[in-house]
């Protein structure tokens, strides 16, 4: 079993202010459906260097049953129509919406791509009036992921470590 530090974050009004603009030319987000291969594909492209796994552990079926739930939403960064990020959230159309993915592939870090990534994808959600959006992340993720999260309107809750699987 490995300890994390899990750090859990709420956001409980939508994104203040103007969207904020494209920051590379060619960059969309849009929300998108995606076919087990292509979700896993992407998946793993953003999730490897953050030791993602649950997808990966999770039965072709079971995963494509939850990729196929209206309340199961995938905004997904093309940039010149290349794959270049991801954002998941689930329950969308309840009262507490839990933003369960985000990030973006190694070649599209430090482009300013991840916070442009999440206002549009945030602004979507919010657009279905949650109480409250929550994520969780760790210390596997982004060293920058906490700030990126706090500039979106996140507010800690709560620290503790965890215990998961290797």
């Amino acid at each position: 079993m490995a300890e994390l530090l899990v750090t859990y974050l709420d956001m409980k009004a939508p994104p203040a202010g103007k969207p904020l603009a494209v920051p590379v030319a060619g960059a969309v987000v849009a929300r998108e459906h995606l076919d087990v291969e292509d979700y896993l594909d992407l998946y793993r492209a953003v999730g490897r260097p953050l030791d993602w796994d649950v997808r990966l552990r999770m039965h072709e079926a079971e995963l494509a049953a939850l990729l196929d739930q209206t309340s199961t939403w995938l905004h997904i960064l093309r940039v010149d129509g290349q794959a270049a990020g991801l954002c998941e959230f689930n329950e969308v159309g309840q009262a507490v919406v839990e933003l369960t993915y985000f990030g973006l592939t190694e070649a599209f870090y430090g482009r300013r791509l991840g916070p442009y990534l999440l206002d549009r994808s945030l602004r979507s959600v919010w657009s279905q009036h949650p109480e409250r959006v929550w994520l969780h992340t760790d210390t596997n993720d982004h060293p920058k992921a906490q700030s990126v999260y706090g500039r979106a309107g996140f507010q800690l809750r709560e620290r503790r470590m965890e215990s998961f699987p290797d």
